[in-house]
């Protein structure tokens, strides 16, 4: 059971502000650390060493967060470790952490931008994180499949991570999902899991005020591989969001 959730994310002792400040301070340095000591290991064993130094980094944040923050993870339902696609919802950075924690190889699908981000942005490439540019349209979509199908047929995709929504939101909004977790979905017959959060009660969309307490994400059965191409999204939505505001209420959220 998650721990109650207060609605008043302002008010922050004075000791869980100095926490914040300090959780950001250790992890910067671990970043720093971590970072440089990866690439000789990238060098020596290139992208499954990358994997590696990945997984050391984000493990070592989610255990930097349990000690500064009081802030635990739940993880629910059972990770894929399969090729496949992960649905999520997401409503904050520590989703995104705890969502690549819970699965042996991860990458995302993730805004160009991001990739350009020193050592996080160089590390996701490295990875197979793949770049979306919006502004090709369709044919960003077709490079992206076939991008994908490249690296299935060399079996080095592992689980794919994309939010269906495009963007975070705030516990209790929701936005249109997008069309593509259908359009790869047809184009590559990978299975897609859905994964439902509620880690916006207790990390701020802009990662400050962080509060101690149990967040949970949850995996969900996967998508019918019988259902067609066009009700994907709507079947996805339904399930990812339902659930969602489950563990919000849970949580004691209240929109």
């Amino acid at each position: 059971m998650s721990a109650a959730f207060s609605p008043q994310p302002g008010r922050l002792t004075l000791w869980q502000y100095v926490q914040n400040v300090l959780f950001y301070l250790h992890i910067g340095l671990a970043t720093l650390i971590i970072g440089f000591w990866g690439l000789f290991v990238v060098l020596r064993r290139g992208e499954e060493g990358a994997n590696h130094v990945a997984s050391t980094w984000i493990g070592y944040l989610v255990r930097a967060a349990r000690w500064h923050l009081g802030l635990i993870c739940e993880v629910r339902g059972t990770p894929p470790t399969h090729d496949c696609i992960v649905a999520a919802k997401h409503q904050c950075f520590w989703d995104i952490l705890v969502l690549a924690h819970s699965v042996p190889r991860r990458a995302f699908i993730m805004k160009r931008e991001v990739m350009r981000v020193p050592i996080m942005g160089w590390y996701a490439k490295k990875v197979g994180s793949v770049p979306i540019d919006r502004s090709r349209g369709k044919d960003a979509m077709k490079a992206i499949s076939a991008r994908i199908r490249e690296r299935m047929q060399r079996g080095v995709l592992g689980q794919l991570i994309i939010y269906p929504e495009g963007t975070r939101t705030l516990p209790g909004q929701r936005k249109p999902y997008k069309h593509g977790v259908a359009t790869i979905r047809a184009a590559t017959g990978l299975e897609v899991i859905p994964v439902a959060v509620n880690t916006g009660l207790f990390w701020p969309r802009k990662g400050w005020g962080i509060r101690p307490g149990r967040a949970v994400i949850e995996f969900l059965p996967a998508v019918p591989a019988d259902l067609p191409s066009d009700r994907v999204i709507p079947w996805l939505e339904e399930a990812i969001e339902t659930r969602s505001d489950q563990l919000m209420a849970e949580a004691g959220f209240k929109a």
